[in-house]
């Protein structure tokens, strides 16, 4: 079935943000990734295997149907009403204008879909239209660094976050700016259809397969380019490549040829984390694959992603993600799992 959504328009609205979902939620990716009970990528019949939309129906929408003026300088025309919102399983609201106030028409059609259970998205300012409508009151919302102070000083029921690229309440999701606007939708897809089909997304958009949500938006100190092999480069793939053992930090240093403490600065310069971090993203990311792909018991996946046992593993995903292994597999996975853990 179609999982609708509905984005919705305004006037003098950014084409970039307008365009994000549509690029990303109407992306087309390898078929046999769709099929049920799919096994890897390229596995299937021709048919299975041709490129597929993901089974999202992008419906444009505005309060005034008709010409609609963009930041591009351009208009374009939108013909559906705000009818679509009130039968979207999914709303995104792709930025704002700050000087302008959201109609209760508009608001009461947010409140609405949220309340039937609909999830509501809002894409850099449009968290200023989420934070109005009063379903994020008590939650934590993102938004581009620059807006933050304001829309805490407009919505004080809302706690606003300027340092990640999004917030996932599960019913309501907010995000920061221009780029971290496709890092969000990209993790509606991974929500709704898992990591090997956000994967193939991001592949086929020509992406960064992943930007953790955590990760800060503005990064102040960028680590210069160096004449040779990027020495940070080289020692987050020596460290991706050895998942399955444990690192340690010193040695994991002089893979970059620095001491730890340089190491520790220059990673957190680079990346906006701290290595600890960034390597449990990674070996949490390489868990989903393997238990999206393949049979392993979940005590197998735990040793190939560098946990002693099954438990810490548990512990970290269901940290992470809010469930647990076995239950990703079972929404996400290529065939059953010969034993549950």
């Amino acid at each position: 079935m179609l999982h609708e959504v509905a984005v919705v328009a305004f006037h003098g609205i950014s084409s970039f943000h307008l365009a994000a979902p549509s690029a990303v939620l109407g992306a087309q990716v390898d078929g046999s990734l769709l099929e049920p009970g799919a096994g890897a990528p390229g596995v299937g019949t021709p048919g299975e295997r041709a490129a597929r939309t993901l089974p999202y129906r992008v419906t444009v929408c505005a309060e005034r149907p008709g010409g609609i003026s963009t930041t591009a300088g351009y208009d374009v025309v939108v013909r559906r009403g705000l009818d679509a919102v009130a039968t979207a399983d999914t709303v995104v609201l792709p930025s704002w204008d700050l000087g302008a106030e959201p109609s209760e028409v508009l608001l009461d059609a947010v409140r609405g879909a949220h309340a039937r259970g609909a999830r509501v998205v809002g894409l850099c300012l449009g968290a200023f239209v989420v934070a109005a409508s009063g379903i994020a009151d008590g939650r934590e919302v993102a938004t581009h660094w620059h807006a933050a102070d304001e829309l805490a000083s407009r919505y004080p029921a809302v706690r606003v976050r300027s340092d990640v690229l999004w917030c996932d309440d599960g019913d309501v999701v907010t995000s920061a700016g221009v780029a971290a606007a496709l890092d969000c939708c990209l993790h509606v897809v991974r929500s709704d259809h898992g990591e090997r089909v956000a994967s193939a997304v991001a592949r086929s958009l020509v992406l960064a397969p992943h930007r953790d949500g955590s990760q800060a938006q503005f990064i102040p100190a960028p680590v210069a380019a160096a004449p040779g092999p990027d020495p940070l480069e080289t020692a987050m793939a020596w460290a991706s490549s050895r998942l399955d053992a444990p690192l340690d930090l010193d040695r994991w240093a002089r893979e970059a040829t620095m001491s730890r403490r340089t190491f520790t600065r220059r990673f957190r310069a680079r990346t906006g984390t701290s290595p600890a971090q960034w390597l449990l993203e990674r070996r949490l990311t390489h868990a989903r694959l393997l238990l999206e792909t393949s049979t392993m018991p979940v005590e197998s996946v735990a040793r190939a992603c560098g946990y002693t046992t099954a438990a810490a593993l548990r512990q970290h995903f269901s940290a992470r993600y809010g469930t647990s292994p076995s239950r990703h597999r079972d929404a996400f996975g290529a065939t059953p799992p010969p034993r549950r853990g």
